[in-house]
């Protein structure tokens, strides 16, 4: 059966926890070891980004994320624009075995809209 991208979308977003905006901002304020995994494109990434945002490009998430992300185990966040490339790349990382995985819920937009600090 063929799928849309909003029908993969949709799944992904069900079958990955989607962390809100407030809780990850005051996680990585308390000191909380977060990565967060910017799956954009390296344009948009320079336009604006999340501090401390680690850029992985959804298209090559699954070649970098070995080196990139070397703990399984540890707690990442992916996040994108509005959260369907996150919620994707977030479920692509649990299938590679990642264990602690979220996605930006609402994603940068969301960000942006809490006046959260971009660069």
């Amino acid at each position: 059966m063929e799928k849309s991208y909003e029908e993969l979308v949709a799944e992904a977003k069900s079958e990955t926890e989607q962390a809100d905006v407030e809780a990850v901002h005051e996680a990585l304020l308390g000191g909380e070891d977060i990565t967060i995994v910017d799956v954009r494109e390296p344009d948009e990434y320079e336009e604006e980004h999340i501090p401390q945002a680690k850029l992985i490009p959804r298209g090559m998430l699954e070649d970098q994320a070995p080196e990139q992300l070397p703990d399984r185990g540890a707690r990442i966040v992916t996040h994108c624009g509005a959260g369907g490339r996150g919620s994707l790349a977030a479920k692509s990382l649990m299938d590679m075995g990642y264990t602690n995985v979220a996605n930006l819920k609402g994603g940068l937009n969301a960000w942006r809209e809490e006046g959260y600090e971009t660069e």
